[in-house]
């Protein structure tokens, strides 16, 4: 909830001509001369002040009641009665202000379902007390008579809850500048006169249609509102509501609708409006929530790419290391000659190799950039055995190799790698419950199909179930402690982006199979890569 500041004079204006204004609007099939409508909007006006100014709106609502009373009416009652009535009313809209408020303390009314349905709640059951309070000051004025106060009860009652739960959430947007950019883009779009064409049709079939039909057609104008609302959220669906609930107020004037029905009408406009604003809610809730998923998941590809480079630069920066000491020690022994240029040399390929790791992965992460070159799969095979060969030393995991065949493919080479490496870390993990000796790793790769290459990789940890599976690959899924579970969406986005799959098979030992596009076999057939144990 916004806190409470002082108005204005442009805030006060705002409220007093526009409460005048849609009194005026919606000032007909009166009882008695009063401001007794089945439609009362002004009061939603005079709510959302009182919710942003408290109790400084208290007397310029109660003015503005009056001025409508003298503008609109013509003072139907005395002025002094009219002055009194007009301060009760501005205290039980501030009563209800005040209760929202306290609910709703801790989050805007419309922000989500909650909040719509406290605030729903509230507006209905306040409007009740408001209204009987009302009407009974009437009666007890002897300003109407005792055979009308019921009907003046329901009909006023009615009047002022539709008007506040039709009306309130519009002009809640458009008195507040986010809101009114919203609404003002919606209103700006093409996709806007495609509201406004099916609202049209759906009054008129529901209005001008058989009119003896007893409205078994108003159930078409549910259609507009709920295309709105899973378009725009909340705002789309104010924007619908407003152009239906006008189009109503239009029909049965022109139509001339008797007073009991215009009620009718009115309690489904209510329904109506309430339908679309919790879908509208739904909406909104859903894509704030993609939104901070899509945020958290930059955020943790953040984190796996700063492991995957510091995995990935480890051999770079090794090297660089090994070549630093080589030179200091050429120097010191005098020599300056070619042996010190080509270890120079070195050390700056190493340099530019640290860099393109950088960078590969970084567009990876960014924007989904694959660099493609001929990348033979047995010294692929090869390279990140060889870097998990200490790993499985250290904790005492037999890694088997497979025969690999002598194919290329057409892929990002620091990609596949990481791929691989994170499918090799996890069944690591896996086996991490394992009693040594029984701790293993296969790694086989054959050909899949025409111009397809699977890789298998395999360990004699727990298998994996069919329900689990495919959870796998859910962002944020995993069984450790310390993980973030984006390890094995990173994989599959990667794999996905050469064209391949990646998936988990169910099995009774722990099964990862992954599919790449397979350019061609080499001239000169390696006989495979074998046994790195223990």
């Amino acid at each position: 909830m916004q806190s409470i500041r002082q108005p204005k004079w442009r805030d006060l204006a705002i409220l007093l001509v526009g409460y005048v204004a849609l009194d005026w609007a919606s000032f007909f099939h009166s009882l008695h001369a009063l401001n007794i409508t089945p439609w009362n909007p002004a009061p939603a006006l005079g709510l959302i002040y009182l919710l942003r100014f408290g109790r400084a709106a208290v007397l310029p609502l109660a003015l503005a009641i009056f001025l409508a009373d003298a503008s609109v009416r013509h003072l139907p009652v005395s002025l002094l009665v009219s002055i009194g009535l007009s301060l009760l009313l501005a205290a039980g809209y501030w009563l209800i202000a005040a209760i929202l408020r306290l609910r709703l303390a801790s989050g805007a009314i419309f922000s989500d379902q909650r909040g719509l349905l406290e605030w729903a709640a509230i507006v209905v059951l306040g409007t009740l007390f408001n209204s009987a309070l009302y009407v009974a000051t009437l009666r007890f004025g002897n300003l109407i008579p005792g055979s009308s106060v019921a009907d003046a009860f329901v009909r006023y009652w009615v009047g002022d809850f539709v008007g506040v739960l039709v009306t309130m959430p519009l002009l809640w947007f458009l008195l507040d500048g986010r809101g009114a950019v919203r609404v003002a883009a919606i209103a700006r779009s093409w996709e806007s006169l495609g509201y406004l064409a099916a609202s049209v049709l759906a009054l008129w079939i529901s209005f001008g249609v058989d009119v003896a039909a007893e409205f078994k057609y108003f159930y078409l104008l549910f259609p507009p509102v709920m295309w709105a609302a899973s378009r725009r959220g909340l705002a789309g669906a104010v924007f619908s509501v407003a152009i239906i609930q006008v189009g109503i107020i239009a029909a049965v004037q022109v139509l001339g609708y008797p007073a009991v029905n215009v009620l009718e009408i009115q309690i489904l406009a209510a329904a109506l409006a309430l339908f679309g604003f919790f879908s509208g809610v739904v909406v909104d809730e859903k894509q704030r929530v993609s939104a901070e998923l899509r945020q958290t998941l930059r955020l943790a590809a953040a984190g796996e790419m700063a492991g995957a480079l510091a995995h990935e630069l480890n051999q770079p920066l090794t090297a660089l290391s090994a070549y630093g000491s080589a030179c200091k020690t050429l120097v010191e022994l005098g020599q300056t000659g070619a042996q010190l240029s080509e270890v120079i040399d070195r050390m700056v390929a190493e340099t530019f190799r640290a860099g393109d790791v950088l960078r590969r992965l970084r567009d990876f992460f960014r924007t989904g950039a694959t660099r493609l070159e001929h990348v033979r799969i047995a010294e692929l095979i090869a390279s990140v055995a060889g870097s998990m060969g200490d790993r499985a030393t250290q904790r005492g995991v037999e890694l088997t190799l497979g025969d690999v065949p002598d194919y290329t493919l057409l892929a990002d080479r620091l990609q596949i790698e990481v791929v691989l490496r994170n499918l090799l870390s996890n069944a690591f993990d896996a086996l991490a419950e394992q009693a040594a000796g029984k701790r293993r790793i296969w790694l086989t790769v054959r050909q899949e199909g025409a111009g397809r290459l699977g890789v298998c990789i395999e360990n004699s940890g727990p298998g994996i179930s069919s329900a689990n599976a495919e959870r796998l690959f859910e962002a944020f899924h995993t069984s450790k402690e310390s993980g973030l579970g984006l390890g094995l969406v990173i994989s599959r986005a990667i794999v996905e982006a050469h064209g391949g799959h990646l998936w988990a098979e169910a099995a009774d030992h722990g099964f990862f199979r992954l599919i790449l596009p397979m350019e061609g076999k080499l001239e000169h057939a390696n006989q495979g890569i074998h046994g790195l144990h223990r």
